[in-house]
Protein backbone atom coordinates (compact mmCIF):
# COMPACT_ATOMS: atom_id res chain seq x y z
CA UNK A 1 0.00 0.00 0.00
CA UNK A 2 1.25 3.32 -0.74
CA UNK A 3 2.05 6.22 2.07
CA UNK A 4 -0.58 8.25 0.66
CA UNK A 5 -3.31 5.71 0.84
CA UNK A 6 -2.29 4.54 4.63
CA UNK A 7 -2.92 8.50 5.11
CA UNK A 8 -5.88 8.77 3.94
CA UNK A 9 -7.34 5.66 5.79
CA UNK A 10 -5.76 6.38 9.14
CA UNK A 11 -6.86 10.30 8.32
CA UNK A 12 -10.54 8.73 7.52
CA UNK A 13 -10.25 6.61 10.92
CA UNK A 14 -9.54 9.34 13.00
CA UNK A 15 -12.06 11.77 11.61
CA UNK A 16 -14.14 8.72 12.50
CA UNK A 17 -13.20 8.37 15.77
CA UNK A 18 -13.50 12.45 16.53
CA UNK A 19 -17.28 11.85 14.90
CA UNK A 20 -18.12 9.03 17.60
CA UNK A 21 -16.54 10.75 20.28
CA UNK A 22 -18.04 14.62 19.83
CA UNK A 23 -21.15 15.66 21.72
CA UNK A 24 -23.96 16.13 19.01
CA UNK A 25 -24.97 19.80 19.18
CA UNK A 26 -29.26 20.52 19.08
CA UNK A 27 -30.44 22.49 16.48
CA UNK A 28 -33.64 24.69 17.87
CA UNK A 29 -35.70 25.50 14.91
CA UNK A 30 -37.66 28.94 16.58
CA UNK A 31 -41.36 28.06 16.25
CA UNK A 32 -40.90 24.01 15.17
CA UNK A 33 -43.21 23.44 12.36
CA UNK A 34 -44.62 27.19 12.73
CA UNK A 35 -41.88 28.78 12.05
CA UNK A 36 -40.58 32.66 12.19
CA UNK A 37 -43.98 34.03 12.00
CA UNK A 38 -46.60 36.78 13.18
CA UNK A 39 -49.02 36.38 16.48
CA UNK A 40 -46.45 32.58 17.50
CA UNK A 41 -45.83 32.73 21.37
CA UNK A 42 -42.30 32.79 20.98
CA UNK A 43 -42.04 32.83 24.98
CA UNK A 44 -43.37 29.60 25.61
CA UNK A 45 -41.86 28.13 22.67
CA UNK A 46 -38.29 28.95 24.00
CA UNK A 47 -39.77 27.96 27.64
CA UNK A 48 -40.45 24.58 26.66
CA UNK A 49 -36.53 24.33 25.55
CA UNK A 50 -33.04 24.02 27.34
CA UNK A 51 -30.40 25.50 25.43
CA UNK A 52 -26.50 24.49 25.88
CA UNK A 53 -23.38 26.34 24.65
CA UNK A 54 -22.48 24.77 20.95
CA UNK A 55 -26.24 24.74 19.89
CA UNK A 56 -28.14 26.40 17.51
CA UNK A 57 -31.15 28.17 17.12
CA UNK A 58 -32.20 28.80 13.55
CA UNK A 59 -34.85 30.60 11.95
CA UNK A 60 -36.88 29.45 9.14
CA UNK A 61 -38.98 31.98 7.48
CA UNK A 62 -40.29 33.60 3.93
CA UNK A 63 -36.98 35.84 3.15
CA UNK A 64 -38.69 38.37 1.39
CA UNK A 65 -40.74 39.53 4.25
CA UNK A 66 -39.29 38.80 7.35
CA UNK A 67 -35.45 38.81 8.77
CA UNK A 68 -33.42 38.42 12.10
CA UNK A 69 -31.40 40.91 14.27
CA UNK A 70 -29.69 39.78 17.42
CA UNK A 71 -30.48 42.56 19.78
CA UNK A 72 -29.65 43.50 23.26
CA UNK A 73 -32.68 43.38 25.85
CA UNK A 74 -33.16 47.54 25.51
CA UNK A 75 -33.52 46.62 21.85
CA UNK A 76 -36.04 43.33 22.80
CA UNK A 77 -38.32 45.40 24.95
CA UNK A 78 -39.05 48.05 22.40
CA UNK A 79 -38.47 46.36 18.70
CA UNK A 80 -35.26 48.32 17.96
CA UNK A 81 -32.21 47.11 15.86
CA UNK A 82 -30.54 50.21 16.95
CA UNK A 83 -26.89 48.45 18.10
CA UNK A 84 -27.95 45.08 16.97
CA UNK A 85 -25.10 42.46 17.24
CA UNK A 86 -26.08 40.39 14.12
CA UNK A 87 -28.33 40.13 11.17
CA UNK A 88 -30.02 37.68 9.28
CA UNK A 89 -32.20 37.52 5.69
CA UNK A 90 -31.66 33.91 4.12
CA UNK A 91 -34.83 32.79 5.07
CA UNK A 92 -32.79 29.82 7.05
CA UNK A 93 -30.85 30.87 9.43
CA UNK A 94 -28.50 28.71 11.86
CA UNK A 95 -27.08 30.72 14.77
CA UNK A 96 -24.40 29.39 17.00
CA UNK A 97 -24.86 29.88 20.56
CA UNK A 98 -21.38 30.00 21.25
CA UNK A 99 -21.61 31.52 25.18
CA UNK A 100 -23.45 30.69 28.08
CA UNK A 101 -25.89 33.93 28.62
CA UNK A 102 -28.88 35.59 27.56
CA UNK A 103 -29.33 36.14 23.93
CA UNK A 104 -32.48 38.18 22.20
CA UNK A 105 -33.70 38.33 18.48
CA UNK A 106 -36.34 40.27 16.94
CA UNK A 107 -37.71 40.86 13.43
CA UNK A 108 -36.41 44.08 11.70
CA UNK A 109 -38.79 44.61 9.76
CA UNK A 110 -41.94 45.44 12.08
CA UNK A 111 -42.47 41.53 13.13
CA UNK A 112 -41.18 42.39 16.54
CA UNK A 113 -44.54 44.19 17.40
CA UNK A 114 -46.84 41.37 16.38
CA UNK A 115 -44.56 39.00 18.50
CA UNK A 116 -41.57 37.86 16.24
CA UNK A 117 -38.89 37.97 19.31
CA UNK A 118 -37.68 35.17 21.04
CA UNK A 119 -35.43 35.50 24.05
CA UNK A 120 -33.37 32.53 24.66
CA UNK A 121 -31.15 31.45 27.91
CA UNK A 122 -27.92 29.57 27.55
CA UNK A 123 -26.10 27.66 29.76
CA UNK A 124 -23.42 26.39 30.24
CA UNK A 125 -22.28 22.44 29.31
CA UNK A 126 -23.45 20.55 32.08
CA UNK A 127 -21.01 18.05 33.24
CA UNK A 128 -21.24 14.34 32.76
CA UNK A 129 -23.32 12.13 35.05
CA UNK A 130 -21.68 11.40 38.52
CA UNK A 131 -22.57 8.09 38.23
CA UNK A 132 -20.87 6.97 35.07
CA UNK A 133 -18.10 9.40 35.86
CA UNK A 134 -17.39 6.65 38.48
CA UNK A 135 -18.53 4.14 36.48
CA UNK A 136 -16.49 5.06 33.80
CA UNK A 137 -13.34 5.64 36.42
CA UNK A 138 -14.08 1.82 37.69
CA UNK A 139 -13.91 0.03 34.15
CA UNK A 140 -11.36 1.67 33.23
CA UNK A 141 -9.45 0.65 36.05
CA UNK A 142 -10.37 -2.74 35.95
CA UNK A 143 -9.81 -2.33 31.98
CA UNK A 144 -6.58 -1.52 32.58
CA UNK A 145 -6.14 -4.28 34.93
CA UNK A 146 -6.52 -6.60 32.41
CA UNK A 147 -4.66 -5.19 29.70
CA UNK A 148 -7.70 -3.57 27.79
CA UNK A 149 -7.06 0.03 28.25
CA UNK A 150 -10.88 0.66 28.92
CA UNK A 151 -11.08 2.86 25.29
CA UNK A 152 -15.01 2.15 25.06
CA UNK A 153 -17.23 2.30 22.09
CA UNK A 154 -14.31 4.78 20.47
CA UNK A 155 -11.47 1.97 21.01
CA UNK A 156 -13.44 -0.70 19.87
CA UNK A 157 -14.01 0.95 16.57
CA UNK A 158 -10.37 1.76 16.47
CA UNK A 159 -9.50 -1.55 16.77
CA UNK A 160 -12.41 -3.13 14.55
CA UNK A 161 -11.33 -0.19 11.71
CA UNK A 162 -7.32 -0.96 12.42
CA UNK A 163 -7.92 -5.11 12.12
CA UNK A 164 -10.10 -5.03 8.65
CA UNK A 165 -6.71 -2.81 7.48
CA UNK A 166 -5.06 -5.42 8.87
CA UNK A 167 -6.93 -8.18 7.55
CA UNK A 168 -7.57 -7.23 4.34
CA UNK A 169 -3.74 -6.59 3.40
CA UNK A 170 -4.14 -2.93 2.95
CA UNK A 171 -0.98 -2.12 5.33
Amino acid sequence: MSTSALILHLTSAVLLLFLLSSAVATDHIVGANKGWNPGINYTLWANNHTFYVGDLISFRYQKTQYNVFQVNKTGYDNCTIEGATGNWSSGKDFILLDKAKRYYFICGTGGCFNGMKVSVLVHPLPPPPRSSMAAEHSSRDSAAARGGGGRGVVGFVLSFVLSVWLGSGWI
